[in-house]
């Protein structure tokens, strides 16, 4: 007894304790799904390479705050998105979002939600403000003028009263002096004394002040007591002077006057300068005024304000980034256009990836569209694309995917089944063993770590197909086995010699489809390594549960089932009972009776001209790949929980990429080294202007014409436009004027952290030491540019930054990325295959030479599927199916799928061979009775990988698509094409078996009849 049949024995006898230990295995790996994680970030795809480092560091190392941001775009379209209704319409939809408390939580502090009638609101804002300051400060300089010209005056006058109070005082003295001298001698002539007075003193004196002198003196010198003398002198000094006296006393008075004025002046010119500070507070402060204040204006302003300040902000001669909110199509100057965007900018608790992000984000980006849906809004429409709602619709899609796809691959499986097995038990147990493959698989994934992502949804409907297709060379033989008179008709015993005969067959299969699956562990693609094991495993865990657990339950059930309640469980295999089936499939055996050679060049032609095809297919990966269109209308009509959503995402980001700048279409070039130099500034500034003057359409330009990158030169000059200090700094360092610092780029940095720290960390990296190790340019990338296309010219813009400089710069970016996923995705098909190709030859031929002796055999099973290779890239170029992360895999899943079709037609021909009494009639009988089982295992695959197609998922909708026809052509190629092949090998290489009855009883050496045909 060889080993095979110990093997085989040991496990019909056993059943019970095989059961047993089996469903103690299943509870173990189950609990592992518990462990199984979701993910659909495209980032996981994303190998560990120079540009994923960079831009890893970028990340890390480059920033605009303390927050990790993204943003959100809200499309606005109406027919005139730029009247007043509709901008107060867009600003009271902002205040709906920040009123949701969703939607709030999320939002940066500062210019969270930006748009034009944001723009156009803070420019009539700082317009108004304007104004006002200059008004004011032309009132509080008129003032100030009009103040300090007062107060010179009133010193000047004062000084003069001072003098002229000071020259009446010591006249006074004078004529009372010469009063006394009159007194003392009364003949003294008052006239020549009251000209000595006259002369002595400016006072000018009238001919009334000499009579009032006069009458003095003859009062003085007639006085008779002291009284009557001191009003004299009164009269002859004061009383002189008293006009004198009156006008400076008036003077004075008025001088008082002027100075109470000019205090009530000073106080209003403290005022206007205090209000001057507060419009200028007012106006710094205009850039980020708060949204009630902004509607409050707008709604204030008429048609004709409006439509000069969007004149103001949108014209031909102004700049600015007010252009990035406009459709490139929008002309400047224009007072009216159909759409214009927002831009929310949302805090994310985490680092984001492409494709994915976090619950709170997906959250608050689907109420924007319920509050934008449910507001009273004049515009058409509003759009919203976002990250978060990208993710939503990769996720739903992937579970939308299998809600529909996994119901219609068990309805086809069971359909199929019915079909080929009519019989409900067989069904059950089928069905049975496919769900312990799951579990184990789904739970081994688990337990290993492996992430369920978008390419394992085509797991399960593989492992459904290859179960069943176990399933059934084993349900169909030990069928076969129970009608054959030569083997025991018990069911043990039929079961015993099907495994013993499909058994070695299965485990080669199992062995040659691991082989292909694990080819995929060369791929530098995670997730295409993680689908490879995921798949190796399934396939492991379909060959140990319908090798042994199946058999081992079909035992135990028929057994009961016929010693118990005496039913008959014999039933004809699939294919072996004559009629259409046998007849189609007895073409293969007729074409290798008749013709087998141009069997054989009509294939290697075909393949030809699929190997031309496959030259022909492109390559893919990228975002859109895994956004789903809106599903068909027959999808609406299904049931909950098979019903899926709607999904516009698609349309929408297609709508973005051909109108609009993409938030999120970016690509980075890192520079590290003397950054800090006039060289590198010099350097950047060149790769700029190259940038800005490139026509290949990559570089996305505003509709100003300018191109939209930042960098450190940018920066700087939006800094110094609003920063009169920087300005200064800036101005001194570039002594030629060409905007470029030539000197002291040192302390222009410093200045530049000082004045915006914020900006400055955005495209600077400063160490904690203060030493600057790296500057960054970001360049805004067309939506519809090409991968390749924006590789190739950001690394000829890195290229040229390190030429003639001891400079290293690196093009990075998520587009850059995704093409290196990419060409990774190609050398994966082309690795894949000769991998996966080499180690099956090596494989089936050293099996082949040890059990049967031939491993020429080995290569003739391998042939069909080489063919059916070159066959799928053919039709794929022709569909215009492009290898994706779902239909790179194709190679390596024909090569492991298609040999098992093959080896199952190989090994049961040769152990007909031993056993018919021709090589035709062991054809025949492999024809029909393995290729029955063939045919029903093919329906059933193809009809499980067929159900993908509708898919809401792409990229599973062509895997699905391409993986039906994969199956279709090996099915065919083992039908048609080998059994040409077999008949080549079996006349020159193969066992000494005759082409009939006749030839095989004929002696040595002698032709049977018709042996030369």
């Amino acid at each position: 007894m060889s080993r095979t049949d110990r093997l085989v024995g040991a496990i019909t006898d056993n059943t019970r304790i095989l059961i047993a230990v089996m469903l103690v295995l299943t509870v173990a790996f189950g609990a592992g799904v518990m462990n199984l994680d979701q993910s659909s970030s495209l980032d996981q795809f994303q190998s560990d390479t120079e540009e994923s480092q960079k831009l890893t560091y970028i990340n890390d190392n480059f920033s605009t705050g303390n927050q990790n941001t993204t943003s959100a775009q809200l499309i606005v379209r109406d027919d005139d998105v730029l009247d007043k209704e509709t901008m107060v319409d867009v600003l009271e939809l902002q205040q709906e979002f920040r009123r949701n408390a969703t939607i709030n939580q999320t939002l940066v502090e500062q210019n969270a939600i930006v748009g034009i009638p944001n723009i156009v609101a803070t420019a009539a804002i700082r317009a108004d403000i304007g104004a006002e300051l200059q008004r004011t400060n032309a009132e509080f300089q008129r003032l100030n003028r009009t103040v300090s010209e007062e107060r010179a005056s009133l010193r000047a006058d004062g000084a003069e009263l001072e003098r002229r109070a000071a020259t009446l005082n010591a006249t006074t003295e004078e004529l009372s002096a010469a009063l006394d001298t009159l007194r003392a001698n009364p003949n003294a002539s008052v006239r020549e004394t009251f000209a000595s007075v006259r002369s002595a003193t400016p006072v000018e004196f009238t001919d009334e002040d000499y009579a009032t002198f006069e009458r003095a003196v003859e009062q003085l010198r007639s006085a008779e007591n002291r009284s009557a003398a001191e009003a004299a002198y009164r009269l002859g000094t004061r009383g002189v002077l008293a006009d004198q006296f009156e006008t400076l006393q008036s003077q004075r008075e008025t001088l008082q006057q002027r100075q109470a004025d000019l205090r009530e002046q000073g106080e209003q010119l403290q005022e206007l300068g205090a209000e001057l500070r507060s419009l200028n507070a007012d106006l710094q402060n205009a850039s980020d005024p708060t949204l009630d204040r902004q509607l409050e204006t707008l709604q204030a302003m008429n048609e004709s304000e409006v439509d000069d300040t969007i004149g103001l902000v949108l014209g031909s001669e102004s700049g600015g980034q007010a252009f990035a909110f406009m459709p490139n199509y929008y002309q400047p100057g224009d007072t009216s256009v159909n759409a214009t965007m927002l831009v929310v900018t949302q805090t994310t608790a985490t680092e984001m990836s492409a494709g994915a992000a976090s619950d709170r984000l997906v959250d608050s980006q689907l109420a924007m569209e319920t509050v934008a849906a449910n507001a009273d809004v004049a515009a058409d429409d509003v759009i919203v694309f976002g990250t978060g709602k990208i993710s939503d619709e990769i996720n739903r899609s992937m579970t939308d995917s299998l809600a529909i796809v996994g119901p219609l691959a068990l309805l086809f499986v069971v359909i199929a089944l019915a079909v080929a097995y009519r019989d409900v038990i067989d069904i059950l147990l089928g069905l049975a063993g496919i769900g312990v493959v799951l579990t184990w698989t789904f739970g081994a994934m688990g337990w290993l770590g492996i992430s369920f992502n978008q390419i394992m949804i085509a797991v399960p409907v593989l492992l459904i197909g290859l179960s069943i297709d176990y399933a059934i060379h084993i349900f169909m033989r030990h069928r076969e086995e129970r009608q054959n008179e030569n083997t025991p008709s018990s069911v043990a015993g039929a079961m015993r010699v099907a495994l013993a005969g499909v058994g070695i067959a299965l485990v080669w299969v199992t062995a040659t489809t691991v082989i292909g699956f694990l080819s995929n562990l060369t791929s530098p693609v995670p997730p295409i390594q993680d689908f490879g094991i995921a798949s190796a495993v399934g396939i492991s865990a379909a060959l140990v549960v319908f090798g042994l657990l199946v058999p081992a339950l079909k035992i135990e059930v028929d057994g009961l089932l016929e010693d118990r309640f005496g039913w008959d469980r014999r039933k004809e295999a699939f294919g072996t009972g004559g009629g259409r089936f046998s007849q189609v499939l007895a073409v293969g055996e007729t074409a290798a009776r008749k013709a087998p050679y141009v069997v054989i060049v009509a294939a290697v032609l075909l393949s030809a001209g699929g190997a031309y095809g496959a030259s022909q297919v492109d390559t893919t990966f990228n975002q859109e790949d895994f956004l789903a269109e809106d599903p068909p209308d027959w999808t609406k009509d299904l049931p909950e929980p098979f019903k899926p959503g709607e999904y516009d995402a698609k349309a929408n980001l297609d709508y973005v990429n051909e109108n609009f700048l993409r938030q999120d279409s970016q690509a980075q070039l890192l520079v590290e080294g003397d950054v800090a130099s006039a060289a590198t500034l010099e350097q950047l500034q060149r790769a700029q202007r190259t940038a800005e003057e490139s026509d290949s359409g990559v570089v996305q330009v505003l509709s100003n014409g300018e191109a939209d990158i930042r960098g450190p030169l940018s920066v700087m000059e939006q800094v110094a436009a609003n920063n009169e200090t920087f300005n200064a700094t800036l101005a001194a360092a570039d002594t030629d004027g060409d905007g470029v610092p030539d000197r002291n780029v040192d302390a222009v940095y410093a200045e530049l952290f000082a004045v915006a720290p914020d900006q400055a960390a955005g495209v600077i990296h400063r160490t904690d030491g203060g030493d600057y190790e790296a500057v960054r340019m970001v360049i805004s990338v067309q939506g519809t540019a090409s991968m390749g296309e924006t590789t190739d010219e950001m690394r000829a813009l890195a290229d040229g930054i390190e030429a003639d400089s001891e400079l290293t710069a690196t093009a990075t970016g998520q587009t850059i990325l995704f093409d290196i996923v990419s060409d990774q995705l190609l050398d994966t098909v082309i690795e894949s295959l000769l991998i996966t190709l080499v180690a099956v030859f090596a494989f089936l031929m050293f099996t082949y030479r040890i059990t049967e002796g031939s491993a020429l055999l080995g290569a003739v099973t391998l042939v069909p599927v080489v063919f059916s290779v070159t066959w799928i890239l053919g039709t794929m170029w022709l569909l215009d199916i492009p290898f994706n992360i779902m239909t790179g895999m194709i190679t390596s899943l024909t090569v492991g799928l298609g040999v098992a079709y093959s080896i199952h037609v190989s090994e049961r021909y040769n152990q007909e061979l031993e056993r018919a009494d021709s090589m035709w009639d062991a054809m025949e009988t492999t024809i029909t009775g393995t290729g029955g089982a063939l045919l029903g295992s093919a329906a059933t695959t193809v009809g499980g990988f067929g159900v993908l197609s509708f898919a809401i998922l792409p990229p599973l909708q062509q895997f699905g698509i391409i993986t039906g026809l994969t199956i279709i052509y090996a099915f065919l190629a083992s039908v048609l094409v080998l059994p040409s092949l077999l008949v080549v090998w079996t006349r020159y290489v193969g066992p000494d078996v005759g082409e009939s009855a006749a030839e095989a009883e004929a002696p040595v050496g002698t032709a049977a009849p018709g042996a030369e045909d």
